[in-house]
């Protein structure tokens, strides 16, 4: 049975567990890996959110800089917190009620998405590259999603296959939550994501996979954003060519099983509607 947790984001507390929550995923960006420039307009991203909602998102996450593999980091704050700033504030007044996050790991670009009415924020850092964030975070009593990656996107493509790379992520999981809190965030508003294509080579995002009760050892909610990924390309492939983005959502909804069904919490996807659906199904047989 999947754990249940409270997961207290400032305004209000979430429970995680019963069911799967589905958050939305609302690239502001021309160069996302996935649908880089569909939305990087603010009345085209306010649309895709809404519709997102409609199909029954839980969350939507706005993110103004792409983390796509070999990506440098070349937006300034100024710039990214223009990208996403208003089309945080269109979705409160057209829902108020709507839980938007952000994904960022500058900690300026944070503070003022949570100014525009974001209570989530999404580091794919492990509020690393920053040294800002985690004091901030701690300030803003938020709700914060802290994600593994290796390195950087630019540097993903030279780094050295890891051995055993879930007992790597574990323990580097448990050591930036622990400096998390050191630094003064609450462990309760802490989620985890294992950052699936975050500096692992296609291989090594199996095991994350099939192993991935092994999470539950650290006692938090857990994320999993498999979404259109690489590695789903990969395993669905024909005649030796991997499956590109415009075919990979079944092997996406595949893989968003596999992690419910192993005790995900939460799901970060592109695909709404499918993903909400599929979830349904698989929470029967994961609570």
């Amino acid at each position: 049975m999947r754990p249940v947790f409270e997961w207290n984001i400032g305004s209000r507390v979430i429970q995680l567990g019963k069911r799967t929550l589905v958050v939305g995923v609302l690239n502001v960006t021309p160069d996302s890996f996935s649908d880089g420039g569909q939305h990087a307009d603010h009345d085209s991203a306010v649309q895709h959110g809404l519709k997102m909602i409609e199909d029954g998102a839980d969350i939507i996450d706005v993110g103004g800089e792409s983390t796509r593999p070999g990506a440098k980091a070349v937006v300034s704050e100024k710039d990214e917190a223009e990208r996403i700033v208003g089309v945080i504030k269109s979705l409160k007044e057209k829902h108020s009620d709507c839980l938007i996050s952000v994904d960022t790991y500058k900690a300026a670009v944070a503070r003022a998405a949570f100014n525009s009415g974001a209570e989530i924020v999404n580091d794919v850092s492990g509020f690393r590259w920053d040294p800002a964030m985690k004091k901030t975070l701690s300030e803003l009593k938020c709700g914060a999603v802290l994600m593994h990656s290796r390195g950087r996107p630019e540097e993903w493509a030279k780094l050295k296959p890891v051995p055993d790379i879930v007992t790597l992520v574990k323990r580097e999981l448990r050591e930036w939550a622990d400096a998390a809190q050191i630094a003064g965030m609450k462990r309760d508003r802490i989620l985890l994501d294992p950052g699936f294509g975050f500096g692992k080579n296609l291989e090594e995002n199996y095991p994350l996979l099939k192993r991935f009760e092994e999470f539950h050892q650290l006692r938090y909610p857990l994320m999993v954003g498999v979404s259109r990924k690489s590695f789903i390309g990969h395993a669905i492939a024909r005649n030796g060519t991997d499956a590109p983005l415009g075919e990979r959502l079944h092997g996406t909804l595949g893989a968003e099983v596999a992690a419910i069904l192993k005790g995900a919490h939460v799901i970060r996807t592109h695909d709404v509607r499918a993903c909400v659906e599929t979830a349904k199904l698989a929470d029967v047989a994961a609570i």
